[in-house]
């Protein structure tokens, strides 16, 4: 790999949490540095994840994305944002009829936990109901209690961008095909935690808006790198000329990545880029 130069590779897609975050959720200082000067030398970095487009803030600042047009890609490819604009560049909304359809069938399984937001606040029944603190917390959203998710959705008259189900492995994994069941020609779903199942629009995903943001950019998919850890990374991964899984990544996300790197507790993303960037050697 060494001798490979930038102009190979014009944009990087990062995945945050497990991949670009290490457990503490931090950038660590090696990590944040790579990523610095890859957009020095004119890299785009896209930060490319599952959370709600509030939760991107945080590692956006941390990389500077805004002095150096870095873009945004929340909900899974739901949005995409510009960086140093604040431009919406795309956002498909599940269509609000779908979507309180979607939420009422969620409702014959109270063991499950819907999480619903309109990018200020998450709506919930119970604000210690799985996964809503932490999903309050890292997306920057409040928590809202409503007496049903439905009917709140409904009185705001809102399309949410993604509709999320947690709950623990043990009980969301045999409940899969139930959720998923009847909305599989209007929703994509994915996995993209042990605890979390994830709707968006049919044909919505990582990789998708990927596309269209090096549409765009007039960036081929062989110059773009992209890295992940879980299962909503793999269609980026596909996507990407070269695709990377951290050393913690999902057993399915290893088996078709082109690149297995260290962990994100080790640096795994600047060891990467050092390979295939001389000019961080």
């Amino acid at each position: 790999m060494k001798g490979w130069t930038r102009a190979m590779y014009k944009m990087i897609a990062l995945d945050l949490d497990g991949t670009l975050n290490n457990d503490e959720k931090k950038i660590t200082d090696k990590t944040r540095e790579a990523l610095l000067a890859v957009q020095q030398h004119g890299v785009t970095v896209v930060l490319a994840s599952g959370r709600q487009a509030p939760g991107l803030s945080r590692e956006a600042d941390a990389l500077d994305l805004k002095d150096y047009h870095g873009l945004l890609l929340s909900y899974n490819g739901g949005r995409i944002q510009d960086a140093t604009t604040g431009e919406i560049l795309f956002d498909q909304a599940i269509e609000r009829a779908t979507a309180l359809r979607f939420l009422r069938h969620l409702e014959a399984y109270p063991e499950l936990s819907p999480i619903v937001d309109d990018g200020e606040s998450i709506f919930t029944t119970d604000a210690n109901r799985h996964k809503v603190q932490d999903e309050s917390r890292n997306n920057n959203l409040k928590i809202e209690i409503v007496e049903n998710i439905a009917d709140a959705v409904e009185a705001r008259g809102f399309s949410p961008v993604k509709i999320l189900t947690a709950a623990p492995n043990e009980i969301l994994v045999p409940r899969l095909a139930d959720i998923r069941r009847g909305f599989e020609d209007e929703l994509s779903f994915v996995q993209s935690a042990p605890w979390f199942y994830e709707a968006t629009v049919k044909g919505v995903s990582k990789s998708s808006s990927l596309a269209r943001v090096c549409e765009r950019l007039g960036i081929e998919r062989s110059e773009v790198m992209a890295f992940g850890d879980a299962q909503n990374d793999m269609s980026m991964l596909d996507f990407a000329g070269r695709g990377v899984a951290m050393g913690n990544a999902c057993p399915e996300l290893k088996e078709m990545a082109d690149e297995i790197t260290l962990s994100n507790n080790e640096d795994g993303i600047a060891a990467s880029l050092t390979r295939h960037f001389d000019f961080l050697n």
